[in-house]
């Protein structure tokens, strides 16, 4: 979905978002975020979400292993307000950014995806640098949108293909929280029983 001005007000843009977390408990981290980004994001909704997959770190090998899921967000926000939006979560979920790449984490929200934009700027580059060579966000990008074409690495089913599903490990989840599940609503323009 392109972002456009439409009678002076923004139109949703889909977007989606990378989340991790290998400190204190993972599991929990990443669901929770996605309550959080349903309620502490202004203007935004929380459209779908993928499984959870537990993953070996990709940095520091002395590290617990990664929870990682995938968030699809309908927002009005800019891609820069977005961001904030996401490092805000994370700050107040603990993170404490010391400038280590790949260590471990509270939490990490990844701006992945911003409709078909492509953006290289200070702090900010879209779609995520190496989006398309991580299995973590690759293959659970797929459920969400298996149609994906990711703007200058290709289509989202072309990439998957590259990876053994077998390398991620399903985490099994006790059933969704209410609030979770009331959380995810359809895209803007369509109410769930509006037709496919």
């Amino acid at each position: 979905m392109t972002r456009i001005q439409s009678g002076g007000r923004t139109a949703a843009v889909s977007a989606y978002i990378g989340i991790g977390a290998n400190l204190g408990d993972p599991v929990a981290q990443v669901r929770g975020s996605f309550a959080r980004l349903a309620v502490e994001v202004p203007d935004t909704r929380l459209a779908g979400r993928s499984r959870l997959y537990r993953n070996p770190p990709m940095g520091p090998p002395d590290q617990p292993d990664y929870v990682n899921a995938v968030a699809r967000l309908h927002t009005r926000l800019t891609p820069r307000e977005l961001l904030h939006a996401l490092q805000a979560i994370e700050q107040r979920c603990g993170r404490v950014r010391d400038g280590q790449r790949w260590g471990p984490r509270l939490l990490d929200l990844d701006l992945l995806l911003y409709g078909d934009r492509v953006l290289d700027e200070p702090g900010l580059a879209v779609p995520h640098p190496g989006v398309a060579e991580r299995n973590f966000v690759v293959l659970p990008l797929q459920e969400l949108a298996p149609g994906l074409e990711i703007p200058g690495c290709g289509p989202l089913a072309a990439l998957a293909r590259a990876f053994d599903p077998a390398a991620l490990i399903p985490v099994e989840e006790s059933g969704d929280s209410e609030a979770e599940a009331a959380a995810v609503e359809p895209p803007p323009g369509r109410r769930a029983g509006a037709g496919a």
